[in-house]
């Protein structure tokens, strides 16, 4: 006659309980936890395998394992499967770090012609020349394997991500001077909130956007009907009618957008937009000017146009090598890009122009003053 089954004395702590209640009730941890969780609920209010199999419509040994083992090595461990031997792997961790080695090198440095690795040549490379370097596990490696040895490594050698490399040594103090230049801004705008306004002074951010393409349609576009074609139809087919430039400065005070466009953004049409911003403003105000390394800002024609200014009128600031994102007329292009060029098309250059001027105008009538958010501590 077997002997009776004596309850297990199982003791759950408060912190445990809480813990074990929330895995009951989750609709997203694994099924065998949750059940687990809730055979050693119901186990701490009737200790009863058989008891507890007929409230969970389990067998009573499945009840009984649980518990044990919750007595074993604590209720939340519990939960878990036990670690189990498993198959032992085909692939050796070295033969795995040799594939690694190989997805750092470049294939082409292996006498492939490719670029970057595919994973269905890295496979086949293995294959042929894994034996011969003392992985003979590699000899009959197969695409799908390489994924995974590459996942468990975070290794995506197909893949090739852009990095900025750093070319200007004093790439710190001259970010750190345009960043006191947008400091000044901030001052002046103090200064004219509080009615002390300084007019001998203007803040300019240029930059030019070279290769507007003036493109035009082959057909013409057909308008969205409700209900059945939501959005613009256009033709694939495009006719290229040449490109324009635009020459863009913006008054950091009163958010003013002084502008020209043109063929080409040589010295001669950086002079012209000067010859513009020296019209635009009282002779007695110094112009700050906050641009680039372009050539044609430093070029023989530009320093002799300078030279024939008066002292102090135009101040230049140039923003360090690579750089350029420093300067806040980035963002007015960024937004003309997404709100003007974005789609156009036009008939002729003459047509972009007008519309690229049109769009100046329409900035203009409702002007946004832009602001910096500097940090000089950081520079």
């Amino acid at each position: 006659m077997a002997a009776w089954r004596q309850a297990l004395a199982l003791v759950i702590e408060v912190e445990d309980l809480v813990q074990l209640t929330t895995i009951a009730r989750s609709r997203t941890e694994p099924a065998r936890r949750v059940e687990r969780a809730r055979i050693l609920l119901a186990y701490r209010d009737e200790p009863s395998f058989f008891a507890v199999g007929r409230a969970l419509g389990l067998h009573h040994q499945t009840v009984q394992r649980c518990v044990e083992r919750a007595v074993a090595l604590g209720p939340l461990a519990a939960l878990d499967e036990r670690p189990r031997p498993g198959k032992a792997p085909l692939i050796t961790t070295e033969a795995k770090a040799w594939v690694v080695s190989l997805a750092c090198r470049k294939a082409k440095e292996l006498g492939y012609p490719h670029e970057v690795w595919t994973t269905r040549l890295l496979a086949r490379h293995a294959r042929e020349h894994g034996p011969a370097a003392g992985h003979a596990c590699l000899a009959h490696l197969a695409q799908g394997t390489v994924c995974k040895i590459l996942d468990q490594h975070e290794v995506k050698p197909h893949k090739v991500r852009y990095y900025l490399e750093r070319r200007d040594a004093d790439f710190e103090a001259k970010m750190a001077e345009v960043l006191c230049v947008y400091r000044e801004v901030a001052l002046l705008k103090e200064a004219a909130e509080a009615g002390e306004g300084d007019e001998s002074v203007v803040i300019v951010s240029y930059d030019e956007k070279p290769g507007v393409q003036a493109i035009g349609t082959t057909a013409p576009d057909l308008p969205p009907k409700p209900h059945e074609h939501e959005a613009f139809g256009r033709d694939h087919e495009y006719v290229r009618h040449g490109t324009l430039s635009l020459l863009a400065g913006i008054d950091l005070m009163s958010g003013k957008v002084h502008a020209l466009v043109r063929d080409r953004h040589r010295s001669r049409e950086f002079i012209e937009f000067l010859e513009l911003l020296d019209a635009a403003y009282p002779p007695n105000t110094a112009i700050k000017v906050i641009l680039d390394n372009h050539s044609a800002h430093v070029s023989k024609e530009t320093k002799a146009w300078l030279a024939r200014q008066s002292a102090g009128r135009f101040t230049f600031t140039f923003t360090p090598k690579h750089g350029s994102w420093l300067n806040l007329i980035e963002g007015f292009f960024s937004k003309l890009a997404r709100s003007v060029l974005r789609h156009i098309r036009v008939a002729s250059k003459q047509e972009l122009k007008e519309r690229l001027i049109g769009a100046i105008d329409d900035v203009n009538q409702h002007p946004v003053v832009l602001s910096w958010t500097y940090k000089l501590d950081a520079a």
